[in-house]
């Protein structure tokens, strides 16, 4: 068992485990990418959403 709490995408439920105990299916992490200031990757991320964009 993970330390971090998990949600289901289903039926948007928050627990432990790695699968949901009402749904049966996989849930994912509930918290955001951590931020940090010296991002090595941000600039062709932002390439990235710029180019989805038009």
């Amino acid at each position: 068992m993970s330390g971090k709490i998990r949600r289901c995408g289903e039926d948007y439920t928050y627990n432990l485990s790695r699968s949901c105990p009402i749904c049966g299916r996989p849930t994912m992490i509930a918290h955001p990418a951590r931020f940090s200031v010296q991002d090595r990757f941000g600039a062709y991320r932002r390439m990235a959403k710029e180019g989805a964009a038009k």
